[in-house]
């Protein structure tokens, strides 16, 4: 180590004569001892002020730079040099080293920014607005011939693309050609996955989603799909993964999605089609994806149902009833239920038997399968038929009289409960009510009248006047000690009740009239105050029917 203080002092004097022989003997003694002993070499370059020193020696002109840039990339491999390189001011003159033509200065320039920048957002955001990004862009076009070049432009753009600040400026440049490009020429798994590695982010943003396609890639990912999928070696399985993965994820942009789908007729779409029959888990994931980012437009989903999708997925979700893969079930779930959001679906997806293949999961256990088979039931039973032969199904009611208490889970909580209502707002039967009260359900429709969102207070409400209305002798029971009369007082004197619910609970309040023991508790809950100070209120609907409301309990009493 006595050489290495020699070499610095000598260093000091060579960097302010530039003689640049003696410079470069000094800088090869530098590289030496890093490559002995990185840490110490660090420490006596930071001790004796040599950081201080490369700023003025990383000069296009010079000869020695691209070893001035090597020592500060392998010192900054340290990271307690990284703060110090930075103030020692070294980003500006290396980022300026990006435009030199010389390779090997380019390279050792990117992997000393690569260190220094390591692991830190603000350095790396600091990078984007100085511009690197379309200048990277730019050398991996010139330099596509040049592996390690090609690399450490790969390397700083996985890096780089993390940050949500640089997808704009990725989204101007023509990185999604280039990466295409690249991709197209490597047969490798490890270089592929280097591409994929900054595909990956970089296809979160929605224009480079379409510029991606634009270029080709989903072309390659299909190919990737065609080459793996009867594989058995793991790498292959890791790379269809990949591939299929990013794939569904392209789908994901409104335009890039409708782009592939080419109104149903494109080959893409073909193409995803025939991985829901495979026997391969992954494709048949990426399948039943594929076809519920499809399915996110009326248009999209009417074409697929009538060209038989349903039966497909139904077909799949057959094959994964007993220890079915929980993930596959979701997907093929959840594709089912944005097929049938549109009216004209409902009725031939019934037909069709979805239903009856949907209830072979009410055994579930797995919350997110629950959610998704529950969303499809609610979006199917429009039609009164539908919701009377379910509402009718007490194994059906049993198990989501269950889920309405999973308060693990808000979302299954949340569907349960508007599925029971909407069992009984559409089917409008006596049948249906009768089974919800015999499985407990009508406590949890009270409560969902005071529900945080209106559009669920609302479904409450209207469902609990229609059991007022048909059923109220076998419902009564539950209604009182569910502590209906008080939620609805509560509703009706808060001024943040939306105009609805104080119309639709003035309605309910009516509806139970025709019952004693529950008119007892309207009269002793003083209605009449809270009533007729809603007569004035803004809302024409809500002012009438408390008038009528007002009417109704003067006469009563």
């Amino acid at each position: 180590m006595d050489n290495l203080s020699d070499t610095l002092k000598k260093l000091k004097i060579t960097a302010t004569d530039r003689t640049e022989d003696c410079l470069e003997g000094c800088l090869d003694c530098l590289l030496q001892a890093l490559a002995q002993n990185n840490t110490e070499t660090s420490e006596k370059i930071q001790g004796n002020g040599i950081l201080q020193l490369f700023a003025n020696l990383l000069t296009p002109q010079s000869s020695c730079t691209a070893k001035v840039a090597n020592i500060i990339a392998e010192v900054a491999k340290n990271e307690f040099m990284r703060v110090p390189c930075v103030d020692a001011g070294l980003i500006s003159p290396l980022v300026q080293l990006l435009n030199s033509k010389d390779q090997e200065v380019l390279l050792q320039t990117g992997r000393a920014l690569g260190n220094i920048c390591y692991d830190s957002h603000s350095l790396q955001a600091q990078l984007i607005n100085m511009g690197v990004i379309p200048t990277l862009v730019k050398l991996l076009g010139i330099h596509c011939h040049n592996a390690a070049l090609t690399e450490m432009c790969l390397v700083a753009f996985g890096n780089l693309a993390e940050l949500e600040s640089s997808k704009e400026q990725f989204a101007s440049t023509n990185i999604a050609e280039e990466l295409v490009k690249l991709f197209k020429k490597q047969i490798e798994h490890d270089k592929r996955e280097m591409i994929f590695e900054v595909l990956a982010p970089l296809a979160e943003n929605d224009a480079i989603k379409l510029q991606l396609v634009e270029a080709g890639l989903v072309e390659c990912l299909l190919e990737i799909v065609q080459q793996t999928v009867d594989s058995d070696k793991e790498d292959d399985a890791a790379e269809l993964k990949t591939a299929s993965d990013l794939m569904v994820l392209l789908l994901l942009g409104d335009e890039s999605m409708q782009k592939l789908f080419e109104g149903g007729k494109g080959s893409v779409f073909q193409r995803v089609l025939s991985w829901i029959p495979s026997n391969n888990h992954q494709l048949q994931l990426a399948g039943a994806l594929a076809i519920a980012n499809f399915a996110r437009n009326d248009g999209n989903c009417i074409h697929m149902v009538d060209s038989g999708i349903v039966e497909k997925l139904m077909d799949l979700l057959d094959r994964h009833v007993e220890d079915g893969n929980v993930t596959v079930q979701h997907a093929a779930l959840s594709a089912l239920r944005n097929l049938a959001i549109p009216v004209v679906n409902k009725a031939k997806m019934l037909s069709a038997g979805v239903t009856e293949t949907v209830l072979k999961f009410l055994k579930s256990e797995m919350p997110p399968v629950q959610f998704k088979l529950l969303g499809t039931l609610r979006m199917l039973i429009d039609a009164q038929e539908a919701a009377e032969q379910l509402g009718k199904n007490a194994k059906l009611v049993e198990r989501l009289v269950e889920w309405c208490e999973a308060k693990d889970h808000a979302g299954v909580m949340g569907e349960s409960n508007r599925l029971l209502s909407a069992l009984i707002r559409h089917s409008k039967s006596k049948d249906v009510i009768k089974t919800i009260v015999q499985g407990g359900g009508i406590k949890h429709l009270v409560t969902m009248a005071t529900s945080e969102h209106v559009i669920m207070q609302n479904e409450a409400l209207v469902a609990l006047a229609l059991i007022a209305a048909l059923e109220l002798g076998s419902a009564e029971k539950d209604l009182e000690s569910a502590k209906l009369v008080q939620t609805l007082h509560r509703l009706l004197a808060d001024e943040r009740s939306a105009p609805e619910i104080k119309y639709n609970s003035m309605v309910l309040i009516c509806a139970l009239m025709g019952s004693e023991s529950l008119y007892k508790e309207v009269q002793d809950l003083a209605f009449l105050d809270v009533v007729s100070k809603l007569r004035s209120h803004e809302n024409k609907s809500v002012a009438q029917q408390a008038s009528l409301t007002e009417q109704r309990l003067t006469v009563e009493s």
